[in-house]
């Protein structure tokens, strides 16, 4: 996980020349060029675009397991991304924020070794 050089987690995003903005970041965007600079969504609320319950999870994630797709309005530019939201009690259209999580499965419980991946992230959060 990228931190912002005093230990806080940063949800990042890639800006490119023409404006756009991709989560995940990529090294080429849709313009074909480079990332320009980055963007912390965690600074952002998002908007749920819509959600689903898992309750056939992978090994070492929580059950029933809550799934968003989230749009962010940064600068006009919109970004949407997918993750764990922290409860089922969400609808679309809700105002979330991204919340990090320092274990989003269970390490003990994961197919390959704990120590080659990491375990933590952001999770997506009602705003009251």
């Amino acid at each position: 996980m990228t931190d912002d050089g005093d230990g806080n987690p940063v949800f990042e995003a890639a800006r490119y020349p023409d404006g756009s903005i991709t989560y995940p970041a990529h090294p080429v965007g849709p313009d074909g060029e480079a990332p320009v600079a980055t963007v912390d969504l965690s600074e952002y609320t998002a908007e749920v675009v819509t959600w689903t319950t898992s309750t056939a999870t992978p090994p070492g994630v929580r059950e029933p397991n809550h799934v968003a797709i989230v749009e962010f309005d940064v600068d006009g530019e919109p970004v949407r991304a997918i993750g764990q939201a922290t409860t089922g009690d969400i609808n679309i259209g809700d105002e979330v924020e991204p919340v990090y999580c320092e274990e989003l499965r269970d390490p003990d419980t994961g197919i390959r070794e704990a120590a080659s991946q990491e375990w933590d992230g952001f999770q997506f959060r009602p705003v009251e």
